[in-house]
């Protein structure tokens, strides 16, 4: 995979997103898979506490006699686990983690290609380039501002004055931003990558604006969701968060604005493998089989206006494609531990 990512997502989402949601989620893909029925696996995840609960209640529903043990952490943290574990692998699957991690995880060997029941449905860029993908992706998301308009006014600031992410080094803004970080954050590491491509990636330009935004910085989160919650309550004014964190504490009635930065954004798709292990459980065919279902897609899609049968336009006519910049995903994954060894030298 190249950084023609981009490019290849915007054509095949372009292609779909003027069909209705629902039309690109029908189809097949719903019938139960020719795999077993009953067991107990071991999932880990770094899917949002919240959803966990519907999602894993729809496959429940489904597949009553298979125990799911759920093992949920934040990208950076549950990528180090299985690394820490390869001698001995405890996970079966690996499910809504950062494809940035798979295609790390991919390079040490440590994940067994598989190809799920319905895996024709999915767009081929949300797949790796092997013939049987060693992941395959579920959604994509992006970095966001969140932003509390009323602390922000107390700043002597508008809302029009966070337009993009020079703005973020306002000298308002001092000790007023908070944003995940990249070691133990898919959307922290998503954001630094999409600022080293956007800035420059060897230039040192992206590292010269992060060096500037790190004054302006208040703390640095474990996951991604804590920037927008502290936004939403008013413990920070910004927080630099992901799309569906944001959008849903303004579902909730939090004073904030969500600003999608004008020169586009980092993001990342969530995606789902097979461990590679001895005694790889069949219920794990199960589960990956699932969870690219037509049933799945559609629960993804409530929260996630990308996902990896099609795109929808958001209200107000924005094309959540657009918003996404030219990632690299192959240079990610090879420089992932160069980029997260630099941050602590710097950070």
């Amino acid at each position: 995979m190249t950084g023609s990512m981009g490019r290849r997502l915007r054509r095949a989402a372009l292609a779909l997103i003027a069909l209705p949601a629902a039309a690109a989620l029908s189809g097949c893909g719903d019938a139960p898979p020719a795999t077993p029925t009953s067991g107990r696996i071991t999932v880990y995840t770094a899917i949002e506490n919240d959803l966990i609960t519907p999602f894993l209640a729809a496959f429940n529903a489904r597949y009553p006699d298979i125990s799911v043990s759920i093992v949920r952490n934040s990208t950076g943290v549950i990528t180090a686990r299985l690394i820490a574990e390869r001698a001995n692998p405890q996970a079966d699957v690996i499910w809504g983690t950062a494809a940035s991690s798979m295609m790390a995880l991919e390079r040490l060997g440590m994940l067994e290609p598989y190809a799920p029941a319905g895996l024709e449905r999915i767009l081929p860029m949300f797949r790796c380039g092997l013939e049987t993908p060693a992941w395959v992706g579920i959604n994509a998301w992006e970095a966001i501002f969140v932003v509390n308009a009323i602390e922000l006014e107390r700043l002597g600031l508008g809302i029009d004055d966070i337009r993009c992410y020079e703005d973020l080094l306002r000298p308002e803004l001092r000790g007023h931003i908070v944003m995940p970080h990249p070691a133990s954050s898919g959307t922290g590491f998503l954001t630094v990558a999409g600022i080293l491509q956007l800035l420059g990636r060897d230039t040192g330009a992206g590292w010269e604006f992060l060096e500037r935004l790190h004054g302006n910085i208040s703390q640095y989160t474990h996951s991604g969701s804590a920037p927008a919650n502290m936004a939403a309550t008013g413990e920070t004014v910004v927080g630099i968060s992901f799309g569906f964190a944001g959008i849903r504490q303004a579902r909730a009635g939090a004073p904030i604005h969500i600003v999608f930065p004008e020169k586009g954004s980092g993001w990342d798709m969530e995606a789902n493998a097979l461990v590679r292990r001895d005694n790889i459980h069949p219920a794990a065919l199960t589960f990956l089989d699932w969870a690219i279902s037509d049933e799945a897609m559609a629960l993804y899609n409530e929260h996630f206006p990308i996902v990896a049968t099609g795109a929808e336009i958001a209200e107000g006519g924005r094309n959540p494609v657009d918003q996404l910049i030219e990632n690299d995903f192959a240079w990610i994954a090879e420089n992932r531990e160069a980029i997260l060894a630099e941050w602590s030298r710097r950070f």
